[in-house]
């Protein structure tokens, strides 16, 4: 993370309320932290076991409501490499060299507005038990961030093989709002951080 700036809450010159330093976040080994500079910027780090993450982005405040905008685009941590229509259920095959990352994907069908959950095997197959749905969305276990939709609206096709994108380390903290007090942020559990009583302290 860039060198630590100590300054208190300030404001932009159009009389935007800003931020300035450091806030982390520690839960047992996980460790994670914001850099927010005034001129409406911010950096990211995580460190969870074997998921190390980052963003950089802008912010913006809505009275005790903090709201960033993260540089990666959310809902693109999958590239579709083919598809194609085949007898038997909906199956989908995750490409990757990393045997590890392959296996670590949940698929969510839904039908009629009822999610059906599936996880990839040892080598990266997603298996499902139907034929056919509304929607299909993937989202990776280990960096999990908005799941990625990987089907059309309709869609006649059913067999599937995916890629993981560069992307999947960067975090978009999309429909994730944050809540500021005094020199504390905090957020609700989320598909990123799915703790209670996450708290980033300023330091």
């Amino acid at each position: 993370m860039a060198q630590k700036i100590i300054s208190n809450e300030s404001k932009l010159n159009n009389g935007m309320k800003t931020l300035s330093g450091e806030y982390h976040y520690r839960k047992m080994e996980l460790v994670s932290g914001f850099l927010f500079t005034p001129d409406g910027k911010f950096e990211f780090y995580y460190s969870y076991g074997a998921s190390d993450r980052n963003a950089t982005g802008t912010y913006h405040i809505e009275g005790d409501t903090l709201k960033l905008k993260s540089d990666k685009k959310g809902e693109h941590d999958f590239a579709v490499d083919k598809q194609g229509k085949k007898s038997g259920f909906i199956t989908i095959k995750i490409n990757s060299p990393d045997a590890y990352l392959a296996s670590s994907v949940l698929c969510m069908c839904i039908i009629d507005g009822i999610e059906h959950k599936y996880f990839a095997d040892n080598n990266g197959l997603i298996e499902t038990n139907i034929t056919s749905c509304d929607k299909i969305f993937v989202q990776h276990l280990l960096f999990p961030d908005v799941f990625t939709q990987i089907s059309k609206e309709k869609f006649d096709n059913n067999y599937f093989e995916l890629s993981l994108l560069p992307s999947l380390q960067q975090v978009s903290f999309k429909y994730i709002d944050f809540i500021i007090k005094d020199d504390v942020i905090t957020c609700y559990p989320n598909y990123f951080l799915p703790f209670e009583d996450i708290e980033f302290v300023k330091e």
